[in-house]
């Protein structure tokens, strides 16, 4: 039994430490420059740029993108885009190499993790025009 506790208390740390979310140094070092998909629940779910200077372009893979600008809050990363000024902020951590992204406006109910990582940047449709 002593053996069995003395196991639980030393795996803890490990638990711990892969349950911590990226500092925003981390989390800038591995995205600038690239473009991530993410996927939500086995579905994918939406496509962002990480560009220099903290600036992100973002689509929900219809074509559309967005244009933002990430900044930290505490230990949360938040974003703004042009057309949703209100604050979206995230917790980031590292998973099997790879990144995974909690809500923290309502982390019940969004987990994103990332799908593919590439450095070329996003297509995007032109601004819609009327008739």
């Amino acid at each position: 039994m002593r053996f069995l506790i003395a196991l639980v208390l030393a795996l803890t740390p490990l638990t711990a430490l892969a349950e911590t979310p990226l500092t925003a140094q981390e989390f800038e070092a591995r995205v600038t420059g690239k473009t991530l998909t993410y996927s939500s629940g086995g579905a994918a779910y939406g496509m962002e740029e990480y560009l220099e200077g903290r600036r992100v372009r973002w689509t929900f893979l219809d074509g559309e993108c967005q244009e933002g600008r990430w900044f930290v809050s505490g230990p949360q990363i938040c974003f703004v885009y042009d057309d949703i000024p209100e604050p979206q902020c995230w917790q980031f951590y590292s998973r099997d190499g790879r990144i995974l992204a909690r809500f923290e406006n309502d982390p019940a109910q969004t987990e994103l993790y990332e799908t593919a990582r590439s450095p070329d940047p996003m297509m995007c449709l032109g601004p819609k025009v009327g008739v």
